[in-house]
């Protein structure tokens, strides 16, 4: 899906505009004569790829595939949802359609996308990054295929874990405190995190084996009250208060890479390419910023974390389903997986191809903890929950001191109803 505040447009920093190379076609483009080559549209986000991969990529399946045309047009985040979904009840749709990982559910339980589980093996399946095929998977079914993933890591000041005796990052919670208590010191924030970071939250949880709801039959239950979610979120409290983040508001307010620039913070969770605004805002820090896959509970696996990212669609209304696989085959195969992961410092869909991003340290930090990455609940309409998102208020009532499981019982009451309403 994309980031909410830390959007895929946001994991996308240094992505270029790609308007100049949207068509501005429809599907009434689509070529369709026995002479000629079949006419594909396929519509794919502002931000996901640069113009250069684009035109790389489309140049090779143009010679690969030369009985296929790809019409690849841009599409804006911004009202894409309401879009899609007419798309797929149309009887015109495109051929191709980019999706927000976890978004998959709610659109495949409209019908109109096409079951791609028989294509599982032949596409590797079995080696996708659980975070953005278990989203991509509805009822058992595999309508989306994993296409690019990005997700949360550390972002440190080398010099101040230098400075405090610190000489390699930590590998667990407990290190995790530790250090951060030794850089919380002369004026510096350990660490900022902002109080409703829900996202980070989830992926304390999900260590302690909770989840942010479960279902049970054909009902959903909200499990912030469990006491796997509760540790989760007592951690979260733990190192939250090694900093002076705001107890009230998310990483936007302020924006957290603002406060970062400033100079008087040694950690902060973000995607790597946050480390680009901050040097934009502070040129200071560009040299002195590190970064680590968040600790886990044990050295041997890095804390899980939420996957942002995309997956590829066919719509059933599609008329050229054969090419639009073909389509879909190539730019989530091992070539264009690691081509695109390095050009745009993703993780690849693979966990296999996780080694062949290069030697760039946010990217390497990202694709370590991607391994243990995860999803939001697979409901049609957990996106009624984060419109409401009863998450975050329940994070600031604990960290103001509230009962923990009165705060977790409330929020769970709203999950239930969001997750449960037809």
């Amino acid at each position: 899906m994309k980031f909410r505040p830390l959007a895929i447009s946001t994991v996308a920093v240094a992505a270029l505009s790609l308007t100049a190379l949207a068509a501005c076609g429809s599907s009434d483009q689509k070529d369709t004569a026995a002479s000629g080559p079949t006419s594909i549209d396929v519509w794919l986000m502002k931000g996901s790829v640069s113009d250069d991969f684009l035109k790389r990529f489309t140049d090779d399946f143009a010679a690969s595939h030369p009985d296929i045309k790809a019409n690849v047009q841009i599409q804006e985040w911004n009202g894409i949802g309401p879009k899609i979904i007419g798309a797929l009840a149309s009887k015109d749709a495109p051929d191709v359609i980019e999706v927000g990982n976890t978004q998959v559910a709610q659109y495949s339980a409209s019908g109109g996308v096409k079951d791609l589980t028989d294509k599982k093996s032949d596409l590797k399946g079995d080696d996708w990054i659980e975070g953005l095929a278990g989203p991509g998977n509805y009822e058992g079914k595999q309508f989306g295929i994993p296409y690019y993933a990005a997700n949360r890591v550390v972002l440190y000041r080398k010099d101040l874990f230098t400075a405090a005796g610190i000489s390699t990052p930590p590998k667990t919670r407990e290190e995790w405190l530790a250090d951060t208590a030794k850089v919380n010191t002369g004026g510096n924030q350990g660490i900022y995190l902002p109080g409703q970071n829900f996202y980070v939250l989830s992926g304390f949880i999900w260590d302690e084996g909770g989840d942010l709801a479960v279902k049970d039959g054909d009902t959903w239950k909200g499990a912030l009250e469990t006491p796997e979610a509760l540790k989760g979120m007592d951690f979260y409290k733990q190192i939250q208060a090694l900093g002076k983040g705001p107890k009230d508001s998310d990483e936007a307010k302020p924006t957290q890479t603002d406060v970062f620039a400033q100079g008087k913070v040694a950690q902060m969770i973000a995607v790597p390419g946050a480390a680009e605004l901050i040097a934009q805002a502070n040129p200071a820090l560009k040299d002195k910023i590190g970064f680590f896959p968040i600790p886990g509970k044990t050295a041997d696996k890095p804390g899980a974390v939420f996957t942002g990212g995309s997956d590829l669609i066919i719509p059933e209304a599609s008329a050229n389903q054969d090419a639009a696989y073909t389509f879909i085959k190539e730019l989530a195969g091992e070539k264009w997986q690691v081509d695109l992961a390095k050009s745009m410092k993703y993780v690849p869909n693979r966990t296999s191809l996780a080694s062949s991003v290069g030697a760039d340290e946010g990217v390497a930090a990202m694709a370590a903890g991607a391994a243990n990455g995860k999803a939001t609940p697979n409901s049609p309409n957990w996106a009624a929950v984060e419109a409401k998102n009863p998450i975050k208020e329940y994070q600031t009532k604990v960290l103001t001191g509230g009962d923990p499981s009165a705060a977790a019982k409330a929020a769970d009451e709203i999950i239930t109803q969001a997750l449960n309403t037809k």
